[in-house]
């Protein structure tokens, strides 16, 4: 049984989606779940589910982290708000590991302060958010927006993370790790791409070069290293072009009864489809490079993607990344 806290104040909709999606978990895993956050709202949404047999507890949080409050500010000033008692809570090694779909600054600034959080892993230049890509072949992207500006020797590190994680949740034996930039060829991308050719060419890792875009969704590599600027806008531009083909090939459907009876029978491949590309699917972002296991959740997320996002973390407490991680930056450090 693994012991997950998950900050019930966290979805843009809370706690609904929130505790919602920890019943879900909770039934599925067969773990103790902690939901932090307050405890009247928490109890009158618990109302409205079928808990029986399910190991539950309520951990009271006065504050609540909002989307509009600044990261900077948030980190020391509110220590009462349900981020801080559930990172607090992995810090103490009460709980495995910590579960938000709020303010993702504000995550990544508790998360990451020694004392106040669980600090970084010894080495780690910069902890990162990595992603499982919602397209069919599952790469791996990181970072996913914690770090906007980066060097060179950040990316080296992202690729051993990314590589640690794919290894050892998702099972691949030496990942395929590669550059995402604008073209193969080694001279091609910016001044970082440049410089971190060397560094990743030159590292243990199953590194094979750079790929575009377009290679990378469709799996050309297991995972897909990057800066988080351009991470970030990769990911809502697939995201959003998702969504925008799947609503015109509806309304597409509707302006004839051919298109429409063509629809109709197409619908269970278009099911599939949707469910391939639905980032509900993914759960959230993986925050590594940090001593604890944190999953960042989408601020819509509905509680099938709470569930999901309990249950990555519950695989990288099992599966001990952070501990991985933590060999992994070490050995380029002794170099």
């Amino acid at each position: 049984m693994m012991r997950i806290a998950v900050d019930a104040m966290g979805s843009d909709s809370h706690p609904g989606p929130d505790v919602a999606g920890a019943v879900m978990a909770a039934r599925e895993f067969g773990d103790k779940i902690y939901l932090v956050g307050d405890g009247a709202s928490i109890e009158a949404e618990l109302a409205k589910e079928n808990t029986a047999g399910l190991s539950l507890e309520i951990v009271q949080a006065a504050e609540v982290v909002t989307m509009r409050d600044k990261p900077a500010d948030v980190v020391k000033g509110k220590p009462g708000s349900s981020m801080h008692v559930g990172v607090g809570l992995v810090r103490e090694g009460e709980a495995d590991a910590f579960v938000t779909a709020g303010n993702t600054g504000a995550a990544l600034g508790i998360a990451m302060l020694r004392g106040v959080g669980l600090g970084r892993i010894p080495g780690v230049k910069r902890p990162a958010l990595g992603v499982v890509f919602p397209t069919k072949e599952r790469p791996f992207l990181i970072d996913n927006g914690a770090n906007t500006d980066c060097k060179a020797e950040y990316l080296r590190q992202f690729g051993v993370m990314g590589s640690l994680y794919v290894e050892r949740v998702l099972g691949v034996e030496r990942p395929r790790v590669a550059l995402i930039s604008t073209g193969e060829e080694e001279g091609k991308g910016n001044l970082l791409v440049k410089e971190a050719i060397s560094l990743l060419a030159n590292s243990d890792l199953n590194y094979i070069g750079n790929i575009e875009p377009k290679e990378f969704m469709q799996g050309a590599a297991d995972v897909g290293v990057t800066d988080g600027f351009t991470g970030n806008v990769l990911m809502k531009t697939a995201e959003a072009t998702a969504k925008y083909m799947s609503e015109a090939i509806r309304s597409e459907a509707k302006k004839s009864p051919f298109a429409l009876l063509g629809g109709l029978l197409m619908r269970p491949a278009f099911k599939r489809i949707r469910r391939q590309l639905d980032p509900n699917e993914v759960g959230g972002a993986l925050l590594l490079g940090v001593n604890g296991v944190v999953v960042i959740a989408h601020g819509r997320s509905n509680a099938y993607a709470i569930k999901q996002a309990i249950g990555q973390a519950r695989s990288l407490a099992e599966k001990d990344v952070v501990g991985a991680i933590r060999g992994g930056i070490s050995v380029i450090g002794e170099r």
